[in-house]
């Protein structure tokens, strides 16, 4: 009896204090939006987007469908002061016809008035799921996975710096071609 008591003492405390009590998905966002940088990822999924135990990748269950879960997201990070999103989506998705996902045209259409103006890059689902795996060993990923049930619709944020354009980075690194040396110390290793 002491030992399963002693046991029992030990699985519950070993266990994460949020499992009992999840932090609302809206918290999170807000929790992990500042510390995220470019080269981060939120991604916004269906419910049949598996699981994955990358170090970098973490997975919170929103119980909310996908399209308000993509406005809020959106809406955050336009009001954060150091993060753009890169939108990319399954290039699949346009193939999907409504007898084998019924819903999946009125999701096309919802999904672009969710987005607006964002340019929208269509990649593989794929390709884009082992970009997470490599990404994920050195940056971290917020999934939030959503109720909806059409295949093909999930939202991958790539996220960039707002304040530093890719078009700034060019010029920046033609210029530093020009240099003899941006070295003022010993070799980097």
């Amino acid at each position: 009896m002491k030992f399963l008591l002693a046991l029992s003492l030990f699985v519950f405390s070993w266990m994460p204090m949020n499992a009992a009590n999840p932090i609302p998905w809206q918290t999170k966002v807000q929790q992990e939006l500042p510390l995220l940088g470019h080269r981060n990822w939120i991604v916004i999924v269906d419910s049949a987007y598996p699981l994955q135990t990358s170090p970098g990748i973490e997975t919170v269950e929103t119980g909310t469908d996908q399209l308000t879960v993509v406005r809020e997201v959106l809406q955050s990070i336009a009001h954060s002061p150091q993060v753009r999103p890169v939108v990319f989506m399954d290039a699949e998705l346009p193939f999907v016809t409504e007898q084998q996902a019924p819903g999946v045209t009125k999701y096309r259409s919802d999904i672009k008035d969710a987005l607006g103006n964002l340019p929208v890059h269509s990649v593989l689902h794929e390709q884009l799921i082992q970009k997470m795996n490599q990404t994920s060993n050195s940056f971290h990923i917020l999934i939030l996975k959503t109720t909806l049930t059409v295949p093909y619709t999930s939202v991958f944020l790539r996220l960039d710096c707002k304040y530093w354009s890719d078009a700034e980075e060019q010029e920046l690194r033609q210029k530093m071609k020009n240099l003899p040396s941006t070295s003022s110390g010993p070799d980097v290793q």
